[in-house]
């Protein structure tokens, strides 16, 4: 499960990044069908971090480790709705600089946790 989990959010990311520039290039149809696949992504993402928050890290909470991974899960919730706000802002042509700061901090506390504090990281 950690392997689909982690496939899911390189895709996810690729596919965040192939939406904004359809969308910066006008390319609307395009654009729209790559959103739809991530939020696709989206749902596997969460399916996948919930199995792995509750049924690894949960079943035996211990305290450091159980908040270290409902903080991860909190900041993946996060990192998504700042991965679509993102893209919905510049379909609508509007400013997305504070989504791309809140992008860029929601990921680094995810990769943080996920790769240096919890026990699962490769």
């Amino acid at each position: 499960m950690l392997h689909m989990h982690v496939t899911s959010w390189i895709v996810g990311l690729i596919l965040l990044l192939v939406a904004f520039v359809l969308y910066k290039k006008n390319n609307e149809k395009g654009a729209k069908i790559v959103h739809m696949i991530l939020r696709l992504f989206y749902l596997l993402i969460i399916i996948s971090g919930g199995y792995l928050l509750f049924d690894v890290y949960l079943k035996n909470f211990a305290m450091p480790i159980g908040a270290e991974a409902i903080t991860k899960g909190i900041a993946g919730i996060w990192l998504i709705a700042a991965m679509e706000m993102l893209l919905v802002k510049t379909k609508k042509g509007k400013s997305t600089g504070a989504w791309w700061i809140q992008l860029v901090i929601a990921l680094a506390i995810v990769l943080v946790l996920g790769y240096i504090r919890l026990p699962l990281s490769f």
